[in-house]
């Protein structure tokens, strides 16, 4: 890639109780989804997992052993590149790797699961599989409501149609990019209350979070439009860089998303679709129009996962 330096990220890995099977434990990653971009963000940082519990408990009880990157600059030091799908697909590869070399008797075989910003990460681990992890057996990955492109943003942003939920996640958007290139200038992306409230915006810990509130109240989609043309394409560029897909699927991607979802707009995500079965990927496809963001058909995605975990077909609906 495009920088040769090793980083350091942290994680979480866990494996069930009692005796494995043979061949050792198949192996569940997890991509999360938003918690912030600063480095306590990680949820390998709390005893809870920041929530991330709620998705790690069902795979150990059906008996996989479970990795769960904090993304880089998330839990350990560095810069957190707020959705860029591949670094953080990466960082779900390296914890099935790091979770192998932590415990024995833990399979090759591996699937990914991720939901938002870790929907990205999910699909984006899938594309970069067999060509930084070969060792290891991919047999699908689940995105669910998936970060998958969101360049979208800008021009949302510039109509000043940004939902309350994307009002929220434009500040990240752009503090990210702002740590990744020093050379932006923040106050071409925020007036009024987002410049008042920024650090309150952009915030996972301490006395501020307890502000957002009050900054969200008053937030006006005006206060983070960019302010100029170059602005706005600088941005755009930005994202389209990170956005998916990058290159043909390894294995069967299912991805999930709702039509009523107000954080990641349904169309772009139909169209990232339209964009991975051009080029010869195998995707299940769940459309529920009336769905939300978080309105995951968790059900329907374990059995899913079984299926490919026993090795069968699952639709493709390319």
């Amino acid at each position: 890639g495009d920088r040769e330096v090793s980083t350091v990220v942290s994680g979480s890995v866990f494996t069930p109780e009692g005796s494995p099977p043979a061949g050792g434990w198949p192996v569940v990653a997890i991509g999360h989804g938003t918690l912030g971009i600063d480095n306590p963000c990680g949820p390998s940082r709390s005893d809870k997992l920041l929530g991330a519990l709620a998705f790690v408990t069902p795979f150990i009880n059906k008996g996989y052993a479970v990795a769960l990157p904090d993304y880089e600059g998330l839990g350990a030091r560095g810069i957190h590149r707020y959705l860029d799908a591949r670094t953080a697909g990466l960082n779900m590869i390296d914890s099935v790797r790091a979770l192998r070399h932590t415990f024995p008797d833990v399979s090759n075989r591996w699937m990914g699961f991720g939901h938002s910003q870790g929907g990205g990460a999910s699909w984006a681990a899938n594309e970069q599989s067999s060509v930084y992890a070969p060792e290891l057996r991919l047999l699908g990955t689940v995105a669910a409501a998936p970060a998958a492109d969101v360049t979208g943003f800008v021009d949302k942003s510039l109509r000043g149609e940004l939902t309350a939920d994307q009002l929220l996640t434009m500040p990240l958007i752009v503090e990210a990019q702002a740590r990744v290139h020093p050379d932006i200038d923040l106050d071409d992306y925020r007036a009024g209350a987002a410049a008042e409230y920024w650090s309150v915006l952009t915030a996972c810990t301490g006395p501020q979070i307890y502000q957002r509130a009050q900054a969200a109240e008053q937030l006006r989609a005006e206060d983070l439009a960019p302010r100029t043309a170059e602005a706005a394409d600088r941005m755009r560029q930005l994202l389209s860089e990170w956005a998916l897909p990058q290159r043909p699927l390894s294995a069967p991607l299912s991805v999930w998303y709702g039509g009523a979802d107000t954080l990641v707009d349904a169309d772009w995500t139909a169209a990232a679709i339209a964009d991975a079965c051009a080029m010869g990927g195998a995707i299940t496809v769940q459309f529920e129009p009336d769905k939300g963001h978080g309105d995951v058909d968790l059900v329907r995605q374990l059995k899913w996962m079984d299926q490919r975990f026993a090795d069968q077909p699952v639709p493709n609906d390319c």
